[in-house]
């Protein structure tokens, strides 16, 4: 039997576009009862901010078959086979040196299509198609640890934000949707990827100074603590958190929401859902308007970079996909190094 269609009219700025959607009774989240209809009417109502924060930059689509709970998601880089020529695309470097195109969305009628794909999480890039290999925004994740909280992540937020204003950086701030938090920056896309990353391991060593004992820039688990950790790889290329206005896929179809810096105090995240934002843009807009129009530049943080490595504090551990990085420590838990195995560089000692 075939399965049900529907066919949609979708409104985008060049005209209409028709946008089918198979299964649109589907459950995508079976608790709540959030049917892929309801999922591909929720892009259609946000599309306008959705696409402030996302659109225009490189994506990846992160991909639920079965929905919510009945089997672990996919991404999609690449435009999938049939991708219709309303969805746009990039080509993009890879940290392998590897190349290939990459989802870009531009229309609400391709982020309707990206439903129809089973999307329900999707990954931006901190760049713009134009400018691939330089960032338009600082990306900070606080991410809480066990015995720590998103009251937690709210209190190194606030301070975080000092950081970044001493720094010459105005501050934005969302939900992730989850337990965390991820204060974003916009910049001048004038400094590739690993200058963005050195910047953000300034402001997070600066943070860190002033919070010892609340947050941690320690990569490995067992050193972080009952803290919140400062996810610095976050910053490398390619490496993506869940965007403004996307939703989780979590039980409770949560949503990675932009928020006032004044509403974080008793802020519940759990509150902003698939059915809760679109009410919640009628009454509160959207904090996160216009928060590219007014760029900064990280040469403070910059300076502050070089001026902890001439103190000793220099690179920190990429990712186990990344290719070695120069002056990077080596990529073994502590627990596990034996110094003797290991070279001033940090590559494993010949035996």
């Amino acid at each position: 039997m075939a399965s049900e269609r529907v066919t949609l009219t979708i409104v985008d700025p060049d005209g209409e576009r028709e946008v089918v959607l198979s299964s649109p009774n589907k459950a995508v989240w079976p608790v709540p009862g959030i049917t892929k209809a309801e999922l591909a009417e929720y892009f259609q109502v946000v599309s306008g901010p959705f696409l402030e924060a996302n659109g225009g930059r490189p994506v990846s689509l992160e991909r639920f078959r079965d929905g919510v709970g009945k089997g672990g998601g996919f991404f999609s880089k690449n435009p999938p086979a049939g991708t219709p020529d309303y969805v746009d695309a990039v080509m993009v470097t890879y940290n392998s040196g590897r190349q290939h195109p990459q989802i870009v969305l531009n229309r609400p009628s391709a982020i309707v299509w990206a439903a129809q794909m089973n999307t329900i999480v999707f990954h931006p890039w901190a760049s713009l198609a134009s400018d691939p290999d330089n960032p338009v925004e600082l990306r900070i994740d606080l991410d809480p640890q066990p015995g720590t909280d998103f009251a937690d992540a709210v209190t190194a937020a606030h301070a975080l934000r000092e950081v970044l204003r001493e720094a010459g950086l105005d501050a934005f701030v969302k939900t992730s949707g989850n337990r965390g938090l991820h204060v974003f920056a916009p910049i001048v896309p004038s400094h590739e990827f690993l200058d963005v990353r050195h910047a953000v391991i300034a402001a997070g060593r600066e943070l860190e100074r002033r919070m010892p004992e609340q947050v941690t820039m320690n990569w490995w688990k067992e050193e972080r603590g009952e803290r919140i950790f400062i996810d610095f790889n976050q910053a490398n290329r390619d490496r993506t958190m869940a965007g403004a206005y996307s939703p989780r896929a979590l039980p409770g179809a949560t949503v990675s929401t932009p928020v006032h810096w004044e509403e974080l105090d008793g802020l519940d995240p759990a509150r902003f859902t698939v059915r809760s934002i679109p009410k919640r843009l009628e009454e509160v807009g959207d904090p996160w308007a216009g928060k590219q129009s007014s760029p900064g530049r990280i040469d403070t943080l910059l300076e502050w970079w070089e001026r902890d490595k001439a103190d000793g504090l220099g690179e920190l551990p990429f990712p186990p996909e990344f290719p070695k990085m120069p002056g990077e420590p080596p990529r073994v838990q502590p627990s596990k190094k034996v110094a003797a195995n290991w070279d001033e560089e940090g590559k494993p000692s010949a035996q």
